[in-house]
């Protein structure tokens, strides 16, 4: 990847939010030995507990058993409720990404998953009944512990007391109380007769003017399909990160993310691509699909709890160029460019980490931006790394300095999502200096004012 685009990457979607203290959320284990009560590691398996709380909410523990017991090692449960005198399998959700942080000592509770998986966790957990770490956390990529038991360590023990009886696969270790043989009595399963959560964790707020469009490019108060918001707030995520390779799906991997560490967004009820989380901060790209003209609401859901939806217009078009903070240097702000020739960065004096390299007249410079609308082919320019060149559908021109400037390219820029590149070419003319540049679209200015260097 050439120098802009690890720029684009660096102020886009590797922003210097960090991490803020979250409540780690508490609940209470009814079970018909006694209560366990187990504060869960919101903050570093953010996946894991909103995965666990989903089911929680769902209803779905409640009058669930512990299936197996293995004495000296674990007890299991979440993966059948007791329904009609019989154990019956809890539906499951899409699986969760392996998260193992914190070792399998006693007194934790972990994700249950396949034997040859590491991202296969969905309903089922279990309660470490001793230090496991020496087996547990190096096999299947480390079980994810996601939980402390903070009370109730007795009735853990009291569980792993009863005696287990071979019932056939998958209760061939199955614990059951006062039981002799034949059908088994409902009184004999130990059951979660319902999971009760403690602490409550605040909603995620948007706040007053809490949306604009990537700072990068311009900071505009209403945004377009296509380009990239910033959400400002409170609670929006538990963790503070960027996508990566990691997070795409499909069989390409370029399907871009709609949740990240258990954050989604809609913009009218439209999945967005979620490409940066942090607690005050949440950066998406506008789907297809959100109309245009219009004013949507935005919705930020977070641990299965949603923001109040904010009001956002999305204009036809609402275009920016690529123009970070450390691109100004006094009053002037310089737009982020690149050498055709080699990819280097396009600069002045004084940018911080970034040599001295003008323009030259008559070379060909890339400049970028987002929310200049759609393409003339089916390429998608939203939700999808791109893979080729695709012209925009409007029209496109530049000038630099007092001089109309060749654009040889305006579309989409291979190997970024819905990011825009201009293949622009500085007037031959053009004299040296710090020379403004002017870009317009179907006939109208862009609202930043930019300035490029130049030199012969």
């Amino acid at each position: 990847m050439n120098s802009a685009k690890l720029l684009f990457l660096t102020v886009i979607f590797l922003t210097g939010a960090i991490l803020q203290g979250q409540s780690n959320p508490s609940v209470r284990f009814h079970t018909n030995l006694g209560d366990i009560d187990v504060t869960l590691t919101l903050d570093t398996t953010p996946a894991t507990v909103v995965n666990f709380l989903s089911y929680l909410n769902a209803g779905a523990y409640s009058n669930s058993i512990f299936h197996r017991s293995v004495p000296g090692f674990i007890i299991q449960g979440g993966g059948y409720q007791l329904v009609n005198h019989a154990p019956v399998a809890i539906p499951q959700n899409s699986p969760v990404r392996n998260e193992f942080k914190a070792s399998n000592t006693r007194g934790t509770i972990a994700m249950a998953k396949l034997g040859n998986d590491p991202n296969s966790a969905t309903d089922q957990w279990f309660f470490n009944l001793a230090d496991n770490s020496s087996n547990l956390d190096s096999q299947n990529g480390g079980f994810t512990v996601f939980g402390t038991v903070t009370a109730g360590l007795d009735v853990m023990d009291k569980i792993a007391a009863v005696p287990v009886y071979n019932q056939g696969s998958p209760f061939d270790q199955i614990p059951l109380q006062n039981y002799k043989t034949g059908i088994v009595p409902d009184g004999s399963y130990i059951l979660v007769t319902s999971i009760e959560q403690l602490v409550t964790v605040p909603a995620p707020s948007i706040s007053s003017n809490g949306i604009v469009s990537a700072s990068a490019f311009g900071a505009f108060s209403n945004a377009t399909v296509g380009s990239y918001i910033e959400i400002y707030g409170n609670n929006l995520a538990g963790t503070s990160r960027g996508w990566t390779t990691a997070d795409f799906t499909g069989s390409a991997g370029t399907k871009a993310p709609t949740s990240l560490d258990g954050v989604t967004v809609t913009i009218n009820g439209v999945p967005a691509f979620v490409c940066f989380v942090s607690p005050t901060q949440v950066n998406v790209q506008v789907p297809i699909g959100v109309p245009k003209g219009k004013v949507v609401p935005v919705v930020v859901t977070y641990r299965g709890q949603p923001s109040k939806p904010y009001s956002l217009t999305i204009d036809p078009y609402e275009p920016g160029l690529l123009a970070p903070a450390s691109f100004k240097i006094g009053s002037k702000q310089y737009v982020a460019a690149v050498h055709g020739a080699n990819n280097a960065l396009v600069a002045t004096s004084g940018i911080a980490g970034v040599a001295a390299s003008p323009a030259v007249p008559g070379e060909t410079i890339v400049i970028y931006g987002v929310g200049w609308g759609d393409v003339i082919t089916t390429a998608s320019y939203t939700g999808e790394i791109n893979q080729s060149l695709a012209s925009l559908d409007a029209s496109v021109q530049f000038s630099i300095g007092s001089s109309t400037a060749q654009v040889t390219y305006s579309g989409l820029s291979p190997g970024l999502v819905g990011v825009d590149q201009f293949n622009v070419v500085v007037p031959a003319n053009a004299p040296n200096g710090d020379l403004p540049v002017t870009a317009t679209l179907n006939g109208t200015a862009i609202a930043q004012t930019l300035f490029l260097p130049v030199r012969k």
